[in-house]
């Protein structure tokens, strides 16, 4: 694409898009709600009314309002996860499970469904519901530091390393799970695809204040990476050359993306691909200096996972599809395109 798009337009069209999915999503489902009805929703919202509270009232505030901001949450964070992953490895074609995050969190929740009443049934009394929760963030931050500490070496971090890394461990996980999946009950069956599969369907106020907190200051704190990441798209030894600290920067892109990853996943479940394509969408349109793919790619994944999400609930409604379905169908064929597109490169 010859004509890139300016920081400004990139930024108020994702936002525009935004809004049109998070309104979307706002009245659609098993139990619609019409543009009008969400208006006075929100208009009693900002005025405290109180009283009698309407169907739509309940239903918007009480299930579909945080089951919205988790999934801009997860969107934005793995867009922004993605961003820094692509530009770690120099890669259009890496994504944040490269570092076993999401698998890391999988095998932790499946061991925790399957085996945790045999391996620490004092788990549930100590933390109740947030157990599962607990277990996979553990998972995949543990798992990610594996990988970390096995790409090390002769004093630095080989982005290799870490990729033979990644894709070791990753199978080694997938292969816990099918082990896992042949010893589950059938109810703890169901509750393993369920979670693996991925969903907002278990969206609460506390999940969603977690996953918030933990994208914002994860993207907060992935924006001072931007001036780096576009040094060492140059190569790491000109990078060097130009004052940026290397390692610095892949130790706090490997940690953010793991606090925020980690997060969404032991929350929401696998949601794949959205740190792939939405970071490829934006260099598209705006070109690949990072101080635009950052934010406007977390724009773009909280868009794509809203999207999904709305289709989601109403395509088989009251029955509700896992959204880690839709976004591999959405995911695979573009990912394929990008790989006709990068051959040349990889």
């Amino acid at each position: 694409m010859s004509q890139r798009l300016g920081f400004g337009t990139v930024l108020c069209g994702s936002m525009l898009l935004l809004a049109v999915a998070f309104a979307t999503g706002a009245i659609s489902g098993a139990y619609a709600i019409s543009l009008s009805q969400l208006w006075n929703v929100l208009a009693s919202v900002g005025q405290g009314s109180a009283g009698n509270p309407s169907p739509e009232h309940l239903v918007f505030l009480n299930i579909r309002l945080p089951r919205l901001i988790l999934g801009m949450a997860a969107g934005a964070g793995l867009g922004m996860a993605g961003t820094l992953m692509q530009g770690l490895f120099r890669n259009p074609l890496a994504d944040p499970g490269l570092i076993g995050i999401s698998s890391g969190a999988a095998l932790a929740a499946g061991i925790t469904i399957v085996l945790g009443a045999w391996f620490w049934p004092v788990l549930p009394r100590t933390l109740g519901s947030w157990t599962l929760v607990a277990m996979a963030f553990g998972g995949g931050f543990i798992v990610t530091l594996l990988i970390y500490g096995l790409s090390r070496s002769e004093g630095g971090t080989r982005m290799a390393l870490m990729l033979l890394a990644g894709i070791a461990i990753n199978a080694l996980a997938s292969a816990g799970l099918g082990l896992l999946s042949v010893m589950a009950t059938d109810e703890q069956l169901r509750s393993l695809q369920f979670w693996l599969l991925g969903s907002l369907g278990g969206a609460r106020w506390s999940a969603v204040l977690l996953v918030c907190a933990a994208v914002f200051l994860s993207c907060w704190a992935a924006a001072s990476l931007a001036s780096p990441l576009n040094a060492i798209a140059l190569g790491e030894a000109q990078a060097a050359l130009l004052g940026v600290d290397v390692e610095r920067t892949k130790r706090r892109a490997v940690v953010i993306t793991a606090v925020a990853v980690g997060a969404i996943t032991a929350t929401t479940g696998i949601i794949g691909f959205i740190g792939l394509i939405a970071p490829h969408w934006v260099r598209m349109l705006a070109g690949p200096d990072h101080r635009v793919v950052l934010p406007a790619s977390a724009l773009v994944g909280a868009v794509l996972v809203l999207a999904a999400d709305t289709v989601a609930r109403t395509v088989i409604a009251p029955a509700e599809l896992p959204l880690g379905v839709l976004t591999a169908f959405i995911g695979v064929p573009v990912f394929l395109l990008m790989l006709r597109h990068f051959r040349g490169r990889i």
